[in-house]
């Protein structure tokens, strides 16, 4: 796609959200299934429900605009994806396994903050303010997510650390 104006920088960066949403909905599904913990289990299942909400609000933001997604390569998930079960296959220590799958869930959920922090600010460069309410509130999401995230690995450390003790 070529970008001639702020406005087609807007729809690839749309587009580029949307797509990214609907492979991380695929890819904590696939996660959730590796994972023993059913903490990390049930937080991941929620996010995928989230995720799939959060589909329907992109889904909104293009019909604001009037506009369809482009198609855009999604080598990234698949090379995230495909490192992720790599390195996950060699590591043989439950906890260590359920703080690696939390680890990457949260960089893969950091990634898309900045995402949507650039996406909003190319909504309100365009004029697209009813666009940027609905992905304020995708970002707050994330923001949610990213923070029981970081609280979830804090607990199983101090789990871990607390059974240690005790022993």
């Amino acid at each position: 796609m070529i970008i001639e104006s702020p406005y087609d920088l807007f729809v690839l960066l749309l587009s580029n959200v949307q797509q990214d949403t609907e492979c991380t909905t695929q890819m904590f599904q696939d996660f959730s299934k590796l994972t023993q913990n059913a903490d990390v289990k049930e937080a991941l299942n929620a996010r995928v429900f989230a995720s799939q909400l959060e589909v329907k609000k992109l889904d909104e933001c293009f019909k604001l605009i009037g506009d369809n997604p482009v198609k855009l390569s999604d080598r990234l998930q698949e090379i995230f994806v495909e490192n992720f079960r790599k390195e996950l296959a060699d590591i043989k220590s439950p906890i260590a396994r359920e703080l690696y799958v939390l680890a990457k869930v949260s960089q893969w959920i950091h990634l898309h903050i900045g995402e949507y922090e650039a996406l909003i600010a190319a909504a309100e460069m365009t004029g697209h303010y009813g666009v940027g309410v609905l992905l304020e509130s995708c970002l707050a999401e994330q923001i949610v997510f990213a923070e029981r995230m970081r609280r979830l690995i804090v607990n199983i450390i101090e789990g871990k650390v607390a059974a240690t003790l005790a022993a």
